[in-house]
C-alpha cells in the first residue's frame, strides 16, 4: 500500500547547471531540465525557483508549451512568441510530436513489448497522486519495450500515446513494476533502490513552427 503524500518537503531544486539549452533561435528554445526542478513555479513563494524562471532571465517572453513532473528529466520546448506558441501547442494537442522515455523499473517485465490501456483520473483523496479509474478516468495508452534487464529492475523504451498526469508512472505501477526511486508511487526496495525517479524524457520529434521541417532532439538518460 502506497504511503500518504507528504504535506510538506523541503525543495532545493539542483543550481549546477543552472540552465542546460539544447537549442535556441528565434521562435523557440529545447531545453534539458534536471530531476529536482519544477517546470513552472509553485504556488508558495518557497516554490518560486522553476526552469521557466529561469528561462526567463535570459528569453522574458518564453512559455512552456508542455510541462514535466518535477522529479523527471529530459527534454522541455518552450516557445518565444504567441504565433509560435499556437502552433507548438496544437502539435501536442493533435498528437503531432513523438515523445519517448526511459526508465528503470522495479522487477523483471515479463515478455520484450507491450501496450497498457488503462485510463486514469486524479486520487482526489491523496493528491498529485493519479489512478486506474474505468469509471471516470481519461483514455491513456503507454506503450512499452524492454532494452535491458538487470537483476532486480528492468530498463524501459516509453512511449506516451497520450499526455496524462503522470501517466507512465501510474501505467508501470499498474504492471506491477513501479520506475526505481518514484516517492508517490514506489515503496520499499523499489523506492530505496535509486536516489531520484529513474524517468527521463529522452527524445522529442515536432515540426519547426516556421517552415514545418521535422526536428528531433536527444538528450541522453543520465542513469
Amino acid at each position: 500500500m502506497l504511503a500518504p503524500v507528504p504535506k510538506s518537503y523541503v525543495y532545493e531544486p539542483p543550481t549546477d547547471p543552472w540552465l542546460t539549452v539544447l537549442h535556441s533561435d528565434d521562435r523557440m528554445l529545447v531545453l534539458d531540465k534536471p530531476s529536482g526542478l519544477l517546470t513552472v513555479p509553485g504556488k508558495d513563494p518557497a516554490l518560486a525557483d522553476c526552469l521557466e524562471a529561469r528561462v526567463r532571465e535570459r528569453w522574458p517572453t518564453a512559455t512552456m508549451v508542455h510541462r514535466l513532473d518535477k522529479d523527471t528529466s529530459g527534454i522541455v520546448l518552450m516557445a518565444l512568441d504567441k504565433k509560435s506558441l499556437g502552433d507548438l501547442g496544437q502539435q501536442f494537442e493533435k498528437r503531432r510530436t513523438r515523445k519517448s522515455y526511459i526508465a528503470r523499473v522495479w522487477g523483471a517485465m515479463e515478455g520484450d513489448s507491450g501496450l497498457v490501456d488503462l485510463p486514469l483520473a486524479t486520487d482526489w483523496l491523496n493528491k498529485p497522486r493519479q489512478q486506474v479509474d474505468h469509471e471516470r478516468g481519461r483514455a491513456s495508452q503507454t506503450e512499452w519495450r524492454v532494452l535491458e534487464r538487470e537483476p532486480q529492475a528492468t530498463r524501459l523504451h516509453l512511449t506516451p500515446l497520450t499526455g496524462r498526469t503522470h501517466q507512465l508512472r501510474v501505467h508501470m505501477l499498474a504492471l506491477g513494476h513501479p520506475i526505481l526511486g518514484d516517492q508517490f508511487y514506489a515503496t520499499g526496495e523499489a523506492l530505496a533502490a535509486a536516489d531520484r525517479l529513474q524517468l527521463h524524457a529522452q527524445e522529442l520529434t515536432f515540426y519547426h513552427p516556421d517552415d514545418g521541417r521535422e526536428l528531433t532532439f536527444i538528450s541522453p538518460a543520465p542513469f
